[in-house]
């Protein structure tokens, strides 16, 4: 079985499920509510053991409680936490989540800027066979990326919206480049997503997808642009859906899957989380994805 270091956030989140979202001050009872270990990159490792992968974690906290109850959520995830980096006389980051019966959300996340500092080296990648990276780690996503071009395996870059700076000095680093409609659209200029994808493939001559939500993702398949429709749904909670996306991609990448197949388990991953509350506590099995698309036809 391929193991996938994930390099990035870790945050406890609380989600508050409201009928809908607040339009003025005052006290709300939520319909539903949740506390959570997550963030980018700790939502999508716990992600990939639900698909039947299995995932490390390179990731910092606090040496606070709030760390202590991350580390060991995101352990009984089966998630390795080994390389959990624990930052003496940090406060471990945190957010605040409202969310309507729609999904559409109001995040009020808080990182201790120490959490976020460089660390002293790049990442062990002893037994790992794929490096996947968000942005909101930078210095570590870059070293994991250089490490993983030098070991010669995939380095995988989640590019959700961040400074263009950030963007700017990591989407040369990877192999393959999965981002969002929103920071395709900021990095290229273009206002569509086959038109990102195709001017990110152009400049940087690696694999792109770009993924829009319940438009689907366009990917590149050599130099022509592929588009794979998102299944349909009644989406009630969209958190962590894109996480789980980049789960099921990196599964089908170590697993040596055709691309079609790959982007179409990953969407059917993230379709199936959108179904269900508390952000990435919806990610779906292995078993439950190909049940779903064998229903799909």
């Amino acid at each position: 079985m391929a193991r996938i270091l994930c390099v990035g956030a870790l945050t406890m989140d609380t989600i508050f499920r409201l009928e809908r979202l607040p339009e003025a001050p005052g006290k709300i009872i939520p319909l539903d509510a949740v506390e959570v270990a997550e963030g980018m990159a700790s939502a999508q490792a716990a992600s990939i053991v639900r698909l039947g992968g299995a995932a490390a974690l390179w990731a910092s906290a606090g040496d606070d409680g709030i760390g202590d109850r991350l580390v060991a959520q995101i352990s009984e995830a089966g998630v390795d936490t080994s390389r959990v980096r624990r930052v003496a006389g940090a406060r471990s980051g945190f957010s605040s989540i409202l969310m309507d019966q729609t999904g559409s959300t109001i995040i009020v996340p808080r990182y201790d800027p120490t959490i976020t500092a460089a660390p002293d080296g790049p990442p062990d990648l002893q037994g790992i066979d794929a490096v996947m990276t968000d942005v909101r780690w930078p210095a570590a996503a870059r070293l994991a990326l250089a490490a993983a071009r030098a070991a010669g395996i995939p380095g995988i870059l989640d590019a959700d919206m961040a400074p263009r700076d950030v963007l700017d000095a990591l989407v040369p680093e990877a192999s393959h480049i999965v981002a969002s409609e929103s920071a395709a659209k900021l990095l290229t200029g273009a206002e569509a997503p086959e038109g990102a994808a195709w001017r990110l493939f152009d400049e940087h001559g690696v694999f792109v997808a770009v993924t829009a939500g319940a438009h689907g993702c366009w990917w590149t398949e050599g130099a022509a642009i592929r588009h794979t429709a998102a299944p349909r749904i009644d989406a009630i909670d969209t958190l962590a859906a894109g996480d789980v996306f980049h789960a099921g991609f990196a599964v089908g990448l170590t697993e040596g899957w055709p691309m079609a197949r790959t982007i179409a388990f990953a969407s059917a991953a993230a379709a199936i989380k959108c179904t269900r509350f508390g952000g990435r506590l919806g990610a779906p099995t292995r078993n439950e994805v190909e049940a779903f698309m064998a229903a799909q036809g």
